[in-house]
């Protein structure tokens, strides 16, 4: 019999996250401090709101792009928050962040078209760019530069095949933003090389270094630039799966397309919380992100004060440690650790090749989680010394 299974998927790679964590389920007592999910609940009057969608019998499909009044409040927060301008025909509803993702590569790219990647970054885009018949081009980015794309890195990886450029910013796996200063010199060389971007916002309200700052709100970017974002991480809501993107109407309207034989809507039940999300979630978002800012100035200083190098995160809810000294691979360190210690962090590798020699934790953990943790990591780094 032929082979039922394509090549390109057969040979794919599975989450380097997924497949540590399918380990550590398997194990009694374990601190997990991997999974980049809010420990908070959703607040109540956003399910509620769910609750009394579904109580008034609003089970039908919405219109592929979402509902309206969705769109309308995402174009008003996005002025609100970050200066955004959009209208509400140039914002699509998706499944989740990584919807937005996986159709905005399948709308903009040809085969053969090159994405350049910054990397360490969120483990979907590589394979996302593959699925659409795109090429990926990994560009590392360096402790060094505190994880930032720089002008030098991103003109060393542009070729006449370049299309379009990810911006993971605030950045899972290691906390990185960018600044307006920063971003402009970015822009800048998108501009001259006649490039676009997709900007990857999902941390947008997990900024702990003043208000995040979109590259589409550079003059000149946004008719450049698709920008993705999200409920799952400002307002936990990670179940509800929902997402969004914004971008030029051309753009919007193609996504529309791939996204209507593939999903035909988003969830109706999470379309109505996140309307209210959108309306009155504003003090929820800032007393998670003042708790997640604690938790990560906690972690930080602890990590340091116990020998491992750990530069400070601006954003996201992830520290990014340095654990070459002890002479293992991230990945060695991290089962060693969950072996010894019961404590479950994921090691760099899974991000890329460049986060070899560095572990990602998460913080959106209580800090009695923490606290707990850390006396494990502290008890396995002397076992190791």
């Amino acid at each position: 019999m032929r082979n039922p299974l394509s090549k390109m998927v057969s040979e794919m790679e599975p989450s380097g996250i997924r497949r540590f964590f399918d380990v550590a389920s398997t194990m009694d007592n374990v601190i997990s401090l991997g999974v980049g999910e809010p420990d908070f609940d959703t607040p109540w009057h956003i399910r509620e709101e769910g609750i009394y969608s579904l109580e008034k019998g609003r089970t039908f499909y919405t219109s592929n792009a979402g509902l309206l009044p969705l769109r309308q409040e995402v174009a008003a927060y996005l002025k609100r928050r970050f200066s955004l301008d959009y209208n509400p025909d140039e914002v699509i509803v998706t499944v989740g962040g990584s919807e937005a993702i996986d159709i905005g590569f399948r709308t903009m790219l040809d085969p053969g078209d090159e994405v350049i990647i910054p990397e360490p970054c969120f483990v979907s885009y590589v394979p996302c760019v593959r699925m659409a018949g795109g090429v990926p081009v990994r560009l590392p980015l360096e402790e060094k530069d505190r994880f930032k794309l720089t002008k030098e890195k991103l003109l060393s990886a542009i070729t006449e095949k370049t299309k379009m450029v990810v911006l993971p910013f605030p950045n899972n796996p290691t906390g990185a933003i960018m600044t307006r200063e920063e971003l402009q010199i970015i822009a800048d060389v998108i501009k001259e090389k006649d490039l676009f971007v997709m900007s990857d916002e999902i941390y947008s309200e997990l900024s702990y270094q003043g208000d995040h700052v979109s590259i589409a709100a550079i003059p000149g970017m946004r008719e450049r630039t698709v920008v993705i974002n999200g409920f799952s991480k400002s307002y936990a809501m990670t179940g509800w799966r929902l997402g969004y993107a914004v971008g030029p109407k051309e753009i919007i309207r193609q996504m529309v397309k791939v996204h209507q034989y593939v999903i035909m809507s988003a969830p109706t039940t999470s379309q109505y919380a996140a309307i209210e999300a959108l309306r009155n979630g504003d003090g929820d978002v800032a007393r998670m992100r003042e708790s997640y800012d604690e938790r990560r100035r906690f972690l930080v200083k602890e990590l340091r004060e116990m020998g491992i190098p750990c530069f400070e995160p601006m954003g996201a809810f992830y520290v990014f440690p340095n654990i070459s000294r002890f002479g293992m691979s991230s990945e060695e360190f991290a089962k060693k650790l969950l072996e010894n210690q019961r404590v479950a962090v994921v090691p760099g590798s899974a991000f890329g090749a460049c986060g070899e020699g560095f572990l990602r934790i998460s913080y959106a953990y209580s800090i009695e989680d923490l606290k707990k943790a850390l006396i494990k990591i502290k008890k396995f780094i002397d076992t190791i010394l």
